[in-house]
């Protein structure tokens, strides 16, 4: 089985009999290992010994008075948002059940780097199996920011930071269109170069094509399929959509912010405009293998997922959305 996202830190953990993720104290570590923790040669004497303890025994009760008690203002805050991260993990059989009860609850201060952090790790797990680089591609929207872009009547998604790395002049169409250093090697995933994916995987430096009709936005919709099975144990088909015709929008999940005020709009009965039909990057109807999961106010009707990049041409998915916004009467994660 060819190994992939090693960056995830998906070797550091266990899985329990029912193939969730168990936090280990090897993959609470490498938190601490992070540059906001690690302390700076001029740390005080409280902030490193905190250190020392935790790498010791990363699961140590700490209290409140520890982490008070350092010096630095930014550094307090650092290890509060960590220590309540961490108990957060540990509280919870699986990282699965972490991550699910963390979006019912409401994420509060948490680090949208943590919440991403999760979700990798997470897909990581429920896409084990998968030997399409196209999948695994499509599964890095789930976490990582994209940029989106119009090229010869193609529409181009490349990792946001990939594309915010940029300087120097462009050497080549996709390199100029997507910003990028002529430094840097960046392609757009097909049948050609798709057996790079897997040495590439972690530098995130593949484009992908979503243009309808395509393999990018099928891909996407697997990933979606498998997210929500892994998740909250629901068989699903998604369905990929060329046009949003004779479609009633009784249910809907955005898959973004900019997808959840579509589905507003369409719900309350107003038309888009030209430029806002124009933002919307896929469609999706999404089906229930058991009906009897399914909510009685959802009525039988198929449920549509939107999925839409900002003005700015920016697409930022919020996978929780999936976890929380689904007509489905039992929710449970893998644990």
């Amino acid at each position: 089985m060819t190994d992939f996202w090693l960056s995830c830190g998906h070797h550091l953990l266990d899985r329990d009999q029912s193939g969730g993720l168990v936090v280990t104290d090897e993959f609470l570590k490498a938190y601490l290992a992070r540059p906001e923790l690690a302390p700076p040669p001029e740390a005080c004497v409280v902030e490193r010994t905190l250190h020392a303890a935790l790498l010791a025994d990363p699961r140590r009760p700490v209290a409140a008075g520890e982490v008070a008690a350092i010096a630095d203002a930014d550094a307090r805050e650092n290890w509060s948002l960590m220590i309540a991260f961490r108990d957060h993990l540990v509280g919870h059989r699986t990282v699965e059940a972490a991550y699910l009860d963390l979006v019912r609850r409401g994420v509060g201060n948490t680090p949208p780097l943590f919440i991403n952090q999760l979700v990798h790790v997470i897909l990581r797990n429920a896409l084990d199996d998968c030997q399409d680089p196209y999948v695994l591609r499509a599964a890095e929207f789930f976490f990582r920011p994209q940029r989106l872009t119009v090229h010869d009547g193609s529409l181009i998604a490349a990792d946001e930071e990939t594309v915010a790395g940029a300087s120097t002049q462009p050497v080549s169409p996709l390199v100029s269109m997507l910003g990028l250093p002529a430094a840097a090697e960046i392609d757009v995933l097909n049948d050609d170069n798709a057996g790079g994916y897997w040495e590439r995987s972690d530098l995130f430096d593949m484009a992908l094509d979503l243009t309808a009709g395509r393999r990018g936005l099928a891909a996407l919709g697997e990933v979606i399929a498998r997210w929500v099975s892994h998740l909250v144990s629901v068989e699903v088909e998604v369905e990929t959509l060329t046009e949003a015709t004779d479609v009633s929008f009784t249910w809907y999940v955005g898959l973004d912010a900019e997808g959840t005020r579509i589905g507003d709009a369409l719900w309350n009965g107003e038309d888009l405009d030209e430029a806002t039909r124009a933002r919307i990057v896929g469609l999706y109807r999404l089906t229930f293998r058991d009906p009897g999961v399914v909510l009685d106010k959802a009525n039988g009707e198929p449920i549509y997922l939107i999925l839409a990049m900002t003005p700015e041409r920016t697409l930022r998915m919020k996978p929780q959305n999936l976890a929380t916004g689904l007509p489905i009467a039992r929710l449970e994660a893998v644990s």
